[in-house]
């Protein structure tokens, strides 16, 4: 039992970046997808008293589209261009606002495309 205890411990203690290695050799050795590991590795810290430190590295954001602001065909081309849809269904997007534009990406990732649309003029949220 005590082994269980080390390991649990560990795996809180894990860092984003060894959290993101440990997915990816999951993944190559024994078939694990990340996303399902990321979960597993997260869920220890969920609760008990290692959940502050837990939040504070939250892995991956959904990118969520408030309002599209003054210039709004600058922004649809650019939901567009940052999603790879059509121009109809980037157009349905920013005019369903707020709208998630991509979930699960990376902080940089995140923090990068709120960048772009913020600088465009749209009010942008990471969640």
């Amino acid at each position: 039992m005590a082994d269980i205890k080390a390991l649990g411990d560990q795996l809180v203690e894990l860092t984003v970046k060894e959290v993101n290695e440990l997915a990816s050799y999951l993944k190559e050795t024994y078939g694990i997808e990340p996303a399902a590991a990321a979960v597993a590795v997260a869920a220890p810290g969920a609760g008990g008293a290692g959940g502050g430190a837990a939040a504070a590295e939250k892995t991956n954001f959904d990118v969520v589209l408030k309002a599209p602001g003054a210039n709004k065909l600058q922004i649809v081309k650019l939901v567009k261009e940052l999603t790879g849809l059509g121009l109809k269904e980037a157009k349905d997007m920013v005019d369903g606002a707020p709208k998630t534009i991509k979930e699960g990406l990376p902080k940089d990732e995140a923090e990068n495309l709120k960048k772009q649309l913020t600088e465009a003029g749209a009010e942008v949220e990471l969640k």
